[in-house]
């Protein structure tokens, strides 16, 4: 039988990149938060620059919940499964992936969040796609802006505005939505590479900008700057110059003597009160002991893959096919972005590339969403392109030999020797819609070590985004032959498995009967339940999610503040 502990106001499940926000305005506010976190608490110690360890051994080295229920895949209903990942992409811990993601901090643009509405006045209502899903948000950016702005400082983000209250900067990224003001640091400094790259997109007539990040380029909050030691991909920054939840947020939180952090805390179920259909709080095991955990309110930011298992889990009597699923939308609108087609370019001298981060690079962004004309085209978005320095030994040596040496041998080994950094592989994020034959479910087979069923995606890329990739692809070779690029390869186009850009499951939006939470991103069946995470998102953008998650956890938990007793009840 479960251990009852003292009831709190408000219960967070997951404490990564949303969940470590989104206790901070709780907190401040005053009411007393509970998070609980499968992870632990790392320290700086345990963030050894050890690319066997983070890239290829699941860092950190404790057991992770993450990797005992890494989602099957298969890209249809009919189709059978793919192979199964080793290791999940998402981690486990205080702070979640937020300590070893690239850290890549972008706002979305204003189309975006207006893709049908664009979409149909610009190109007509038949360019949507055929049996996409996507919707309008229930808001706009305008909305989001000062959301954006808080998070960038409480979180520290590096980076250069294109679009200050209106008046463009070339420095920046002219075809970013307006900002209200400067980022809290300047960018992360270039390479001879990036710079190269920039250089050469200007001369291609594009607009070349810095990406930003939640990196320090100079010391914040008391935290140093960015040493460029180069790994940072999968890998803790022992400087804690990355701006992880973990050291940014909910230190913070901490601080206000409201919050308590129960870890290694698995959770395994939301309760719902049987006559009311109202949360009543979370039941958890650690170790070998099972405990209920009450609150007023819930929030669960457990990432797209479990907040939606949890939900799919959580079955009740008012709830009989999962928690806040009665009009059968949990698990709907999925989809993940669309990072496949990538290209990699050879260039015949040497360009340093064994320091920095992938955060550190340059962008071009004159063909992501709608920044350029799609009358002549048989796609709608687009995507941002993305060189950047990164690389590693084991990485190195495992590069493509382009068709001019064998895999193995004397003659391998000369041209690795003579090739290892000597090529790139650029970023390419493009955008992904949602179809209804994309979704999440639980898997009837593969279960945890709990005996509970896995997640199973069910998803693949469509027509719009197989003609999107190719379109990048094309603008990427360019790119990379401008700069001196003796050979080009084009990566395949993948499928839609588990990955870091997770979205939809839990989506936002007004109409109940297609979205499972809110514009504030509360559950429209059940009003103390709140989601947050990119389960929520219904479009992806070009661009990294984290930022976004962050604005809306935030807006999410500011709006709890200000609406407490009402959704409390």
């Amino acid at each position: 039988m479960a251990t009852t502990l003292k009831k709190t106001d408000v219960a967070v499940i997951g404490l990564g990149a949303a969940g470590g926000v989104g206790v901070l305005p709780l907190t401040r506010a005053g009411l007393d938060v509970v998070g609980l976190e499968a992870g632990g608490w790392m320290t700086p110690r345990d963030f050894a620059p050890d690319e066997l360890k983070n890239n290829y051994r699941g860092w950190p080295q404790a057991i992770q919940k993450a990797n005992r229920e890494v989602p099957t895949h298969r890209p249809n209903a009919n189709a059978p499964y793919s192979p199964r990942a080793a290791i999940h992409p998402m981690m486990n811990g205080v702070g979640g992936t937020s300590l070893h993601y690239w850290a890549q901090s972008w706002r979305l643009n204003p189309w975006d969040f207006r893709v049908v509405s664009e979409v149909t006045k610009r190109y007509g209502a038949s360019r949507i796609p055929k049996g996409s899903t996507v919707e309008d948000w229930p808001f706009g950016y305008e909305e989001l802006e000062p959301y954006y702005e808080i998070v960038e400082r409480e979180v520290g983000i590096s980076g250069k505005a294109g679009n200050l209250n209106g008046v463009k900067d070339p420095a920046g990224n002219i075809f970013e939505a307006p900002r209200k003001s400067e980022f809290p640091m300047p960018p992360l400094r270039g390479t001879e590479f990036t710079d190269r790259m920039g250089e050469t997109a200007k001369k291609l007539g594009w607009h070349p900008f810095p990406g930003p990040a939640a990196i320090n380029s100079t010391t914040y909050d008391n935290r140093p700057e960015c040493q460029y030691h180069g790994f940072c991909s999968r890998g803790g920054c022992h400087v804690q110059a990355k701006n992880s939840t973990s050291w940014s947020t909910i230190p913070k939180a901490q601080a206000t003597g409201k919050f308590n952090v129960i870890t290694y805390a698995h959770v395994t179920r939301i309760e719902v009160n049987e006559q009311t259909g109202r949360v009543t709080g979370v039941t958890f095991v650690k170790g070998s002991e099972e405990f209920f955990q009450p609150a007023d309110v819930v929030l669960l930011a457990g990432y797209t893959y479990e907040n939606v298992r949890l939900l799919q889990l959580s079955k009740s009597k008012p709830f009989a096919n999962g928690l806040s699923n009665n009009a059968g939308q949990v698990g709907k609108h999925y989809f993940s972005h669309n990072t496949s087609w990538n290209v990699t370019g050879l260039f015949p001298f040497d360009i340093n590339n064994w320091y920095g981060l992938p955060a550190q690079g340059v962008g071009v962004d004159n063909w992501a969403d709608d920044n350029f004309d799609h009358s002549g085209l048989d796609f709608i978005g687009g995507g941002l392109l993305w060189v950047y320095s990164d690389r590693r030994p084991i990485a190195a040596a495992s590069m493509s030999t382009f068709g001019q040496a064998p895999s193995w041998g004397v003659a391998w080994k000369k041209f690795i020797k003579e090739n290892a950094d000597r090529w790139n592989t650029a970023y390419i994020q493009k955008t992904t819609l949602p179809y209804e034959d994309n979704y999440l479910d639980l898997d009837p087979n593969v279960k945890d070590p709990l005996g509970m069923p896995v997640t199973r995606i069910t998803a693949d890329f469509k027509e719009n985004e197989r003609k999107s990739g190719e379109f990048m692809q094309g603008k990427m070779e360019e790119w990379f032959k401008a700069a001196g690029a003796t050979r080009v390869q084009k990566g395949p186009a993948g499928t839609m498995g588990p990955s870091t850009h997770a979205y939809g499951g839990t989506r936002m939006g007004d109409n109940k009967e297609t979205n499972v939470v809110n514009r504030f991103g509360f559950s429209h069946e059940v009003p103390n339940l709140g989601i947050l995470g990119g389960s929520v998102m219904g479009t992806s953008g070009s661009r990294n999610p984290t930022l976004t998650v962050q604005a809306l956890a935030w807006r999410t938990a500011d709006y709890l503040t200000k609406n407490w007793k009402s959704i409390a009840g």
